[in-house]
């Protein structure tokens, strides 16, 4: 009988990464453990089919031939001897890797390795202009962050070379243990206290990071800043936080916005608002009157028997929206401006046209009121 496929077995295709096949056996094996299908000879078949396709898979020179000659290309005697405890063991690096679940913790226990090690986030406030933020804009920013010690490569030991393995844990950073219970023998793993669960043991601390691993520098990092962001928003770069002691995966770079107040413009969701006052002449003989906008200064004109509350528009001259697919408006209401102090003639020019018919309220259904 022919042997299936091995990518089939995984439930991937040929081109797929270390990653993805580490995840999908992960899956696979889990979801067929013998433990959790209980006499079902189909379940404990593709369990072990999983474990034999992640052997080849799972290792680059297997892979290779595989992929260029297929079942003929290796030498696999099958895993018809070895149990779960066995395949669990035998591939405990997937299994205690990033554990979520209540069954997949139940079998691998809590112990750690440097794969599974995450630095902590870094935070950082970023204020930005009304002009920044409806375009977007390149920021670079200075921070102190933890970074990998080039000088150990991250281990923390002298010249990166002064480790030993744990007599302990045997260098796996884990205490087995294999207990009885109902439904079989299981196996659980238990952090080793001893190494903290890395496997190894410093001899001699590197003399630039104390046996730490990072090194606590200062740094130029160069920040893209999507247009349409807003107040207390929060962007994220992942992995440019500080590195974890002794190796692992850098944290993330948390970005919080916070926006500069501008004396003039004023936001409202994609569209600023401007307060326009103009002269009562200006308002009843029109005039053109220059105005500022996100980009500058812009002429925008005052038709005649322009009226106090009246809203003129600039199409596009507001905020791009995050998705880039559109801009907001630019958006001037107008305020005529009443004089309180009035000089003698001027009074008098204000009372000849007083009477004048023109000057007389004759409002319309057209005219905006109140209500």
């Amino acid at each position: 009988m022919s042997k299936k496929d091995y990518y089939e077995v995984l439930g991937l295709t040929q081109g797929a990464t270390s990653i993805e096949i580490k995840k999908a056996y992960r899956k696979v094996a889990m979801k067929y453990h013998p433990d959790k299908n209980p006499d079902n000879p189909d379940a404990e078949n593709k369990f072990k089919e999983a474990a034999e396709a992640y052997e080849v898979l799972g290792n680059v020179e297997k892979k290779r031939n595989y992929d260029k000659f297929g079942h003929a290309g290796i030498n696999s005697n099958g895993f018809s001897g070895v149990n779960a405890e066995d395949i669990f063991s035998q591939f405990s690096d997937i299994f205690n890797h990033s554990a979520t679940s209540g069954f997949e913790s139940f079998f691998s226990g809590s112990a750690g390795n440097d794969q599974s090690k995450i630095g902590s986030n870094l935070k950082i406030k970023l204020k930005l202009s009304l002009k920044e933020i409806a375009n977007g804009v390149d920021k670079k920013v200075k921070i102190k962050k933890y970074n990998l010690c080039d000088v150990c490569s991250g281990n923390g030991s002298k010249n990166g070379g002064s480790l030993k393995k744990c007599n302990v844990c045997n260098g796996t950073g884990q205490i087995k243990k294999i207990s009885k219970t109902v439904i079989g023998q299981i196996m659980t793993s238990s952090f080793c206290n001893t190494c903290n669960g890395e496997g190894k043991i410093i001899s001699k601390n590197c003399i630039f990071c104390r046996g730490e691993g990072r090194i606590l520098e200062e740094e130029l990092v160069h920040l893209k800043i999507p247009s349409g962001v807003s107040k207390d928003m929060q962007l994220s770069m992942s992995e440019k936080g500080n590195f974890p002691i002794r190796g692992g995966t850098p944290g993330d770079l948390l970005i919080i916005i916070e926006e500069e107040k501008n004396s003039l413009l004023k936001r409202d969701g994609n569209d600023i608002i401007y307060n326009l006052y103009i002269n009562f002449v200006d308002a009843v003989l029109g005039n053109f009157i220059e105005v500022p906008t996100i980009d500058g200064i812009t002429k925008i004109k005052i038709l005649p028997g322009t009226y106090n509350g009246k809203v003129l528009q600039l199409k596009g001259k507001g905020i791009k929206d995050i998705s880039g697919k559109f801009r907001g408006d630019q958006k001037i209401y107008i305020n005529i401006w009443t004089p309180k102090n009035l000089t003698e003639k001027e009074r008098s020019i204000i009372r000849l046209l007083k009477d004048s018919p023109n000057f007389i309220p004759k409002p319309n259904k057209k005219d905006k009121n109140f209500f």
